[in-house]
């Protein structure tokens, strides 16, 4: 069993992770180059190693469509990593969830368009169940770390900075890099989802196909733009996702230390009965392309 967890996120994240005797791993994959090299190291007193990639790159440069999501959960696949923790910053679509909210989602709903959501095609098809898109063993050990770092009791109110948890809801996921117009706002809402962000998609889908336990921790930067009173700004996103910032890292290091790496969870077996292409009718270099994925559960 690999010790590795993964981490994804901001690069505001990285430079508050308390990551020591690190490394950088340089890795190229089939589906191109990750966001940046893999930053490798011990974090805090866990005794764990945390493999960090930087979502949208070293100095943010990638929009939420362009992130390489392929290259990056394929590069974290390669150094044995079998969960990944992601922070993603998002926009509130209740009252009751203010800014400054931690947010662990268990559903999500797609409104994306531009993006590659799968590691197979080209003479492979793999037919990926995701009724439960993260992995409700991590996203619990996530709830418990968010409350741990916050104060937050299990009603979601948090103590000190008033930072609050909330376990659960639908984290809608737009293409970006716009904000959403008032009339998809309010159409969100109407549904009864809870927040809504740029970037859980396709990587959520991504890592179920490598067989990880994936879960997210959201922190919310805005109410997006339903409420009339104010418009969402890019310098109020980023006061808000840099006060987030410290009780993310302290949730992080908290499930890090959690995680049971023992254990065998659903997702790590994922692909068991998917493949719906007989094994020798697979094209060569798709099989070559996809063996570390897949080369298991095909025939030689």
């Amino acid at each position: 069993m690999s010790d590795v967890v993964g981490f994804v996120g901001g690069s505001g994240i990285y430079d508050t992770l308390p990551l020591s005797d690190t490394r950088e791993e340089e890795l190229s994959t089939p589906y191109g180059d990750p966001s940046a090299p893999i930053t490798v190291g011990e974090l805090g007193d866990t005794g764990r190693e945390v493999a960090f990639v930087p979502r949208h790159g070293r100095n943010h440069e990638h929009s939420p469509t362009e992130v390489p999501y392929r290259a990056n959960v394929h590069a974290l696949k390669q150094l044995g990593v079998r969960h990944v923790i992601a922070s993603n910053a998002v926009g509130s679509l209740r009252e009751d969830v203010p800014p400054r909210t931690l947010v662990v989602p268990d559903q999500v709903f797609d409104r994306t368009r531009h993006r590659e959501y799968s590691f197979f095609g080209d003479g492979v098809v793999v037919h990926q169940g995701f009724a439960e898109p993260y992995a409700p063993e991590l996203s619990a050990i996530l709830v418990e770390a968010a409350r741990e770092a916050t104060g937050a009791d299990a009603g979601g109110d948090g103590d000190g900075d008033g930072t609050g948890v909330v376990d659960g809801g639908t984290y809608v996921c737009i293409e970006g890099p716009q904000f959403s117009t008032r009339a998809e706002s309010e159409f969100y809402r109407s549904n009864g989802w809870d927040v809504v962000g740029m970037t859980t998609v396709p990587e959520a889908k991504l890592a179920r196909e490598a067989e990880m336990a994936y879960a997210t921790v959201a922190g919310v930067t805005d109410y997006d733009v339903w409420r009339t009173d104010a418009a969402v700004s890019l310098e109020e996103v980023l006061e808000n996702a840099a006060a987030n910032e410290t009780a993310i890292r302290e949730t992080v290091e908290a499930a890090v230390r959690a995680i049971p790496l023992d254990e065998e969870w659903p997702c790590h077996s994922a692909l068991a009965g998917t493949v719906n292409t007989p094994s020798e009718a697979i094209p060569p270099a798709t099989r070559e392309r996809v063996d570390l994925l897949l080369g298991e559960y095909l025939d030689d």
